[in-house]
């Protein structure tokens, strides 16, 4: 009896971060669009509505079995340990070089404005003119004002830290409750005797540790993924029977992940189609397809507030992905299609038997395609020829890091076909090995027996998007900046297989269960240790934060700010306008990296005409010079991620940081 009320805890526990978060951005979303996301208003309505779904998500959820006390306390230390690790070792990325410091002042101007988009403020500049811009790297032009790059529901959340003043302490919970949602669906699908391995395996590995510690969007995602996944889960195995209600609140979790990055729409596509089988075994009287309406429903209403939040609030940024965009809407459409034909059909597709060689052979195809992707650097190399401005700018970035790393010069290159060597760096070979035999006896019974059913969606959903993720990262390809790309799905999910795989070959050879226990964990999880330990005590640019408290604080109230550079232009648009809550605008450079001076003077001119005083910024004093005496307002000396290419990163970069700044005579 102990047991089981320490199992359903830990498996009510292990949910309550997705339903928590889910809660705050169904709250937070209405009141970010209607202009009142204010702290008040989001906790009279976020706090509720996070408690109802906490409450109707863990009044009736399965006992995780084996648990026990011990087991219950090592996931929750495992838990805790990594939130105030990565907390201590926490990075500030507010200055905008990357996209977590486009998250945070993201997350800095709706915390302190409530509202979008960003306004221009051209007024304090004389009006608008040909000559200024308001957009600057990560932050879009849209109709005078100016949009954020990326999806709301990450700083939605990040908010709350700069509302408790502590922005550099949330990502690190966020980190922690990770750990422990993974650790719940581990303990639901593997046994509980398996939910202190695979959280320590995930907590150490480095894309982990490295998206645990600023604000990033994959780990806000994962919580969505693996929590709406232990929901599923419980709909459909729960002591009570298999409801619409289990469903429908499984299915707005999972739905939800699109509202924090706009690729959980390809991730929640298998969810999707398992809601359609559901729907037909509903049909057919199988007691699991009640919740298959449910399931159904929750996923359009999660979903559809994502696609909404991305239309409103973030159209330029679908603009920009339209390439990658417009390809998934349309596989969409299509999976939407056949789940719809394959239901109506589901009477006839009930009769059809798969031939007796499927099980060997599905299991067979899951082998094989891990082996090609582990093999594909020997047969491909992925390029791709620059046609837009941002892929000339990323050649040359791969170019550049080419050099450093001492490699061939070549800036088309992609490295995407390191893709799974990426994921054994970080997790480790013999996971990834482990993974492919979990995921290869999994597809062999279920497509011989049907069974263990509660596998189907979470091997679906894992083994979809690994695939396609491994298949086409999108992203620049150093580290250990890529490896975010692992964090939402192929990490937690190889890891999930992993034990899963391990556990079967335990199971299979009872004769070495006593040594092969041990050995198994030790294989699981000293390789990510082994990785992460060149970089895990080091944390990155550290010191941002005080020098942009410095920067704002020698700045005249009454300024307008003019940028006349393009390093500063990039990195400190949206940091003055934000953070220092002054009017900025970057001057245009039509030739070269400055602006002209007979522009930046012209401006000045409109500035004092209108009122205010004429601040200009710029990198080095001699680009200031011409217009009044320079000042450094910014010395910053730091340490940044390192740009590897063809190895795990196992050090930090130096990274130096000028502004000056004058008064424009």
């Amino acid at each position: 009896m102990e047991h089981d009320r320490t199992g359903r805890g830990l498996a009510a526990l292990s949910v309550l971060p997705a339903l928590a978060v889910a809660g705050w951005l169904l709250a937070g979303l209405p009141l970010l669009l209607l202009g009142r996301f204010q702290p008040l208003p989001a906790t009279l309505l976020g706090v509720p509505v996070a408690a109802l779904l906490c409450w109707a998500g863990t009044r009736r959820v399965p006992a995780i079995t084996p648990a026990g006390r011990w087991r219950a306390a090592g996931v929750a230390a495992v838990a805790v340990s990594s939130g105030v690790f990565n907390a201590v070792m926490h990075g500030e990325q507010v200055i905008v070089r990357r996209d977590p410091a486009t998250y945070a002042q993201y997350a800095v101007w709706i915390a302190r404005h409530g509202s979008l988009p960003i306004t221009s403020q051209a007024e304090a500049f004389g009006g608008p003119d040909p000559s200024l811009a308001f957009d600057s790297m990560g932050f879009y032009p849209a109709d005078g004002q100016v949009v954020p790059q990326f999806m709301p529901g990450a700083p939605l959340l990040f908010a709350i830290g700069h509302w408790l003043g502590a922005p550099f302490v949330l990502p690190a919970v966020l980190g922690a409750l990770a750990v422990l949602t993974l650790a719940g669906l581990v303990g639901r699908l593997a046994g509980g005797r398996w939910m202190v391995t695979a959280a320590f395996a995930f907590a150490v590995s480095l894309p982990v540790l490295y998206t645990s510690r600023t604000t990033f969007s994959e780990i806000p995602s994962m919580i969505l993924l693996f929590g709406g996944l232990s929901l599923a889960h419980d709909a459909l195995t729960g002591p009570a029977r298999p409801t619409w209600r289990g469903g429908l609140l499984a299915g707005l979790v999972l739905g939800l992940a699109v509202l924090v990055r706009v690729d959980g729409l390809r991730d929640v596509l298998p969810v999707l189609a398992f809601a359609g089988l559901l729907v037909a075994m509903r049909r057919s009287g199988r007691p699991e397809g009640a919740a298959g309406p449910g399931l159904l429903l929750g996923l359009a209403a999660g979903a559809g507030a994502g696609l909404l939040a991305a239309y409103v609030l973030a159209r330029p940024y679908l603009k920009y992905l339209s390439g990658s965009l417009d390809p998934l809407l349309l596989i969409c459409g299509a999976v939407l299609a056949l789940t719809a034909v394959g239901t109506a059909a589901a009477p006839l597709l009930a009769r059809l038997r798969p031939p007796r060689w499927a099980p060997a052979a599905g299991a067979w195809l899951v082998v094989l395609v891990m082996a090609a992707l582990y093999a594909r650097p020997w047969f491909q190399t992925v390029r791709r020829d620059p046609q837009r401005p941002e892929d000339v700018m990323t050649a040359g970035f791969i170019a550049n890091a080419q050099r450093i790393n001492r490699l061939p010069v070549d800036g088309t290159r992609l490295y995407f076909e390191d893709s799974l060597h990426w994921v054994a760096w970080y997790v480790g070979l013999p996971v990834v090995v482990l993974a492919t035999v979990g995921a290869a006896v999994l597809v062999r019974r279920l497509l011989r027996d049907g069974e263990p059913f509660p596998w189907l969606l979470p091997l679906a959903v894992v083994g979809w998007t690994t695939v396609t993720t491994l298949l086409r990262p999108e992203i620049t390809p150093d580290h250990p900046w890529a490896a975010r790309r692992l964090v939402p799905i192929v990490i937690p999910g190889l890891i999930l297989l992993a034990v899963r795989g391990l556990a079967w070959l335990l199971q299979t050879r009872p004769g070495v269960a006593r040594w092969g226990a041990p050995l198994g964990v030790l294989l699981v999880l000293a390789p990510p240790v082994v990785t992460s330990i060149g970089t895990a005590f080091t944390p990155v640019e550290r010191g941002e934060a005080a020098a942009v408290s410095a920067l704002c604080a020698r700045l005249p109230r009454d300024a307008s700010v003019l940028i006349a550079e393009r390093v500063t232009a990039d990195r400190f648009t949206q940091v003055v306008r934000g953070t220092c809550g002054l009017p900025t605008a970057q001057v245009r450079r039509p030739h070269g990296d400055t602006a002209p001076e007979d522009e930046v003077r012209r401006l000045a001119a409109r500035v004092r005409a209108a009122g205010r005083v004429p601040v200009v910024l710029a990198a080095t004093a001699g680009q200031v010079r011409p217009y009044g005496e320079p000042a450094q307002v910014m010395a910053l000396s730091t340490r940044q991620d390192e740009r590897s290419l063809v190895k795990p990163p196992d050090g930090t970069w130096s990274l130096r940081v000028d502004v000056w700044m004058t008064v424009a005579r």
